[in-house]
């Protein structure tokens, strides 16, 4: 038997220092998704309408900063407006709005929502941004990025944000606009619906120099 405790007590050691090994690594995976990092604001983009021809300068707070942005945000950004939303940056380049994603600690709420259907959640978003203010355009380009995720699933919880998310990502816009509509909606994924009060969604009224925004989060 002493040849074979030779041979068993080394790799008996180094068993246990690759345990002591593994155990000062930082985890991956799914231990460090949402819960170190924060949830991702996808695709908040802002339109801009004023009155007449303006330079407007816009700054972002959302803790960490964009992850992304289009064009890119810098210290903030500084275009040229046009009333019918068109952006002109100092080079020339146009753009129909900016775009950002960031990362967010937020507590989303979900205590009154809608419980949609996947594969009604094109209608739904159709009336329901219609409800809030956006244009057929504004709506048309929300939609079309999130209805790929989205209407796969058996059903979506979703639930248009108000403070939980502007308070997350502070806009300062110079000058100051007259109006201000920021349509953000968090959303879960479920296998089967979910009974929740009914959210009221009131109307926007687009008042001289107007910003739109919308943008959204899946939370797991």
């Amino acid at each position: 038997m002493k040849p074979y405790r030779k041979i068993l007590l080394p790799l008996i050691l180094l068993l246990i220092l690759l345990l002591a090994l593994l155990a000062l690594l930082p985890h991956s995976g799914a231990d460090s998704g949402e819960d170190d990092c924060g949830t991702l604001l996808a695709k908040p983009v802002l339109y801009l309408y004023p009155e007449a021809e303006t330079e407007v300068t816009v700054t972002l707070d959302c803790g960490g900063g964009p992850t992304c942005s289009y064009p890119a945000y810098g210290d903030g950004w500084t275009v040229t407006a046009a009333p019918d939303g068109t952006l002109t940056d100092e080079a020339g380049q146009t753009y129909s709005y900016l775009y950002w994603e960031g990362l967010s600690q937020a507590d989303f709420d979900f205590s009154e929502g809608f419980c949609v259907p996947g594969e009604d959640t094109a209608v739904f978003l159709e009336t329901a941004l219609s409800a809030l203010g956006l244009t057929r355009r504004e709506a048309n380009e929300c939609i079309v990025y999130w209805l790929p995720l989205m209407e796969a699933n058996a059903y979506n919880l979703i639930a248009f944000q108000g403070a939980a998310y502007t308070n997350q990502a502070r806009l300062t816009v110079t000058p100051e606009p007259d109006s201000v509509l920021r349509v953000f909606f968090a959303w879960q994924a479920l296998d089967a619906p979910v009974e929740v009060p009914a959210q009221e969604l009131r109307p926007f009224d687009r008042t001289g120099f107007t910003v739109v925004e919308w943008g959204g989060c899946r939370v797991s």
